[in-house]
């Protein structure tokens, strides 16, 4: 299970990492990739709402992942047992002292 998690952990980070290059900047470097190349399929609103909400979803989802990890990790890192020396009800014999 905690194989299944981590790797749909790894392909929701590399979606979100591709949505987000994806989306227009706003800045001066904005539109670089493309110009509008999605404008047979949607109009750049409509593109730019539905990148948005694809990354708002793979976001929720990879912190879900990320505390579902932290969670497991935690339960198979607990020890059993903590004391590293056994408990022993008997009383240690005395070595013969000599004279």
């Amino acid at each position: 299970m905690y194989s299944f998690i981590l790797v749909v952990h790894i392909l929701l980070a590399a979606g979100i990492t591709v949505l987000v290059l994806l989306q227009r900047s706003e800045g001066s470097l904005g539109g670089l990739g493309g110009n509008n190349s999605a404008a047979n399929f949607l109009t750049s609103r409509q593109t730019g709402n539905l990148l948005s909400k694809l990354t708002k979803y793979f976001f929720t989802a990879f912190v879900c992942t990320s505390l579902s990890l932290v969670i497991m990790a935690k339960h198979a890192s607990q020890p059993e047992d903590v004391s590293l020396i056994p408990v022993t009800t008997e009383t240690p014999a005395t070595a013969p002292v000599e004279e």
